[in-house]
């Protein structure tokens, strides 16, 4: 996942606690024992991975955009780091018995969906795409992150480490509004469009699938009920927000 977290940008993970307990202080060989906990893992790692995918693609695509040579080479470096992960995860789903294009499917037309929705017109708004939008889909699996299994834990969490877009989208994006100020006023409003199609395909997926929303409002992993869910959220937002200043742009 193309994250693009800075300490000055990123959400605000939750803290971690002095003692795990529950879930969150096992590992995989001892929490995959609830078939609803397997169940709801085996959703994420095919979430993620599709994501990833999904995102090697998009970034070789956008490379065509580039307007330098440099450009393209920055941005096809990023997307054999976003193929890497995705080979980690399709790997980890096999390993504990998952076919992993199975495991990805439910969640393609959602993915894909987003991206048909948010096809950047040129190279700027394909940078925003990349630093918001994947950004709040790394926020929140930060979150869920938090509150599973050792194992499953870890692996999430390294394949969100930052590609590097994030520093490359702020630098040309900022460059390009100093140089043409209107720049901003577009480029603003295209975020808000982000922000908003990617908290609802979420929300979606995680609506349509049980084992998912069993997860995030407690009845599976540590830590979550129906009003954290709603702080999560408002973290994510507020991640979102800083983001924005970050680029220069108005939330």
């Amino acid at each position: 996942m193309t994250s693009s977290d800075s300490p000055d940008t990123a959400a605000e993970t939750p803290e971690t606690p002095a003692a795990r307990t529950g879930v969150a202080a096992m590992d995989w060989a001892a929490a995959s024992a609830d078939p609803q906990y397997r169940a709801a893992v085996v959703d994420l790692l095919g979430a993620l991975a599709y994501g990833e995918l999904a995102a090697f693609e998009r970034l070789a695509e956008d490379a065509k955009l580039a307007p330098t040579m440099g450009d393209k080479a920055e941005l096809a470096k990023m997307a054999s780091a976003e193929f890497h992960h995705f080979e980690r995860l399709r790997d980890r789903l096999a390993e504990i018995g998952e076919e992993p294009t199975r495991a990805m499917e439910p969640f393609v037309a959602a993915y894909d969906g987003f991206h048909k929705q948010t096809a950047p017109s040129d190279w700027l708004e394909g940078l925003v795409k990349a630093y918001v939008g994947d950004s709040i889909a790394s926020d929140f699996y930060r979150e869920v992150a938090a509150r599973l299994d050792s194992d499953t834990r870890a692996l999430v969490l390294a394949v969100l480490d930052d590609t590097g877009h994030g520093g490359f989208a702020v630098e040309k994006v900022r460059a390009a509004i100093e140089a043409d100020p209107r720049v901003g006023g577009r480029l603003a409003l295209w975020a808000r469009r982000l922000m908003g199609e990617a908290l609802s395909q979420s929300q979606r997926v995680v609506a349509d699938r049980d084992a998912l929303s069993t997860m995030l409002v407690g009845g599976v992993a540590d830590g979550f009920d129906l009003a954290e869910v709603g702080r999560m959220f408002s973290r994510i937002t507020e991640a979102h927000t800083k983001r924005m200043a970050a680029l220069g742009l108005a939330a």
